[in-house]
């Protein structure tokens, strides 16, 4: 489920033409084999109402969910720059011989962490996470130094900001797996084709009908397409530009 919902433009193409041919079956297969009287239809169009409020509900619902998702990325990679900034700072009231290589070295880990959000060729994205790891690892063998250096509340200021750099890093991939669920997903799919399949099955006239099958298909699978879009960190064209990680880079590059 996670592979096709990378690929919102696959996925609402796929489900396009799913609720064109629910709808089609509820017109032409449904109706065939079963009839409904004047007291049944009035019966028919309350469970008809129910199916489409509670797919509009749904989707509203999980539409929600992945714009605060998109949100919480926003925010934490602004964490991540502030953290960075921050420690660039307090790298100037440590000894020269370590407070020097501690700024180049978290220059270029804000380039990394730039070009993490930026990427989305799987074979770079794990090279930028090797060398993620190794910036990771020389910045607190450096934070460590200095803390033994100078037992001091400096020491304290400086490693505790250093730890704030390492753990922004794992919030923000924490927040890149936090997905909507695929449960979720399956459910808002299944309730689709049957909300499709009842809508072709009660609608009247040829005419109508065909409204129906282009209208609603693409209006639900825009909707999900578009959550698909935003949920997805790294698939489609809706993602998190690492706008202040950039403006960072900018600053401590000058």
């Amino acid at each position: 489920m996670s592979s096709f919902v990378d690929h919102p433009a696959v996925m609402f193409v796929v489900l396009l033409i799913s609720f064109a041919g629910a709808i089609a079956f509820g017109a032409s297969v449904l109706r065939r084999f079963v009839t409904l009287s004047g007291e049944e239809r009035d019966d028919f169009s309350i469970v008809q109402t129910s199916t489409l409020t509670l797919l509009a509900l749904l989707i509203g619902f999980t539409l929600s969910m992945a714009v605060n998702r998109y949100d919480q990325r926003k925010n934490l990679e602004e964490n991540e720059a502030n953290a960075v900034g921050t420690e660039y700072a307090r790298a100037d009231v440590v000894d020269a011989s370590i407070g020097a290589p501690m700024k180049a070295e978290l220059i270029h880990y804000a380039q990394l962490r730039r070009e993490h959000f930026q990427t989305r060729d799987p074979g770079e994205l794990a090279r930028i996470d090797d060398q993620t790891a190794h910036s990771q690892a020389v910045l607190w063998r450096l934070a460590a130094q200095v803390a033994k250096d100078q037992p001091n509340p400096i020491g304290a200021a400086v490693m505790t900001g250093m730890n704030d750099v390492l753990n922004s890093q794992d919030y923000s991939e924490a927040a890149r797996e936090n997905r909507i669920p695929p449960g979720a997903w399956a459910l808002m799919i299944v309730i689709a084709l049957l909300a499709c399949a009842v809508q072709g099955y009660g609608a009247k006239g040829h005419i109508r009908r065909g409204l129906l099958i282009v209208v609603l298909p693409i209006t639900v699978a825009l909707s999900l397409g578009l959550i698909a879009d935003i949920d997805s960190p790294r698939g489609g064209i809706i993602h998190v530009q690492p706008q202040n990680l950039t403006r960072l880079v900018r600053s401590l590059g000058t």
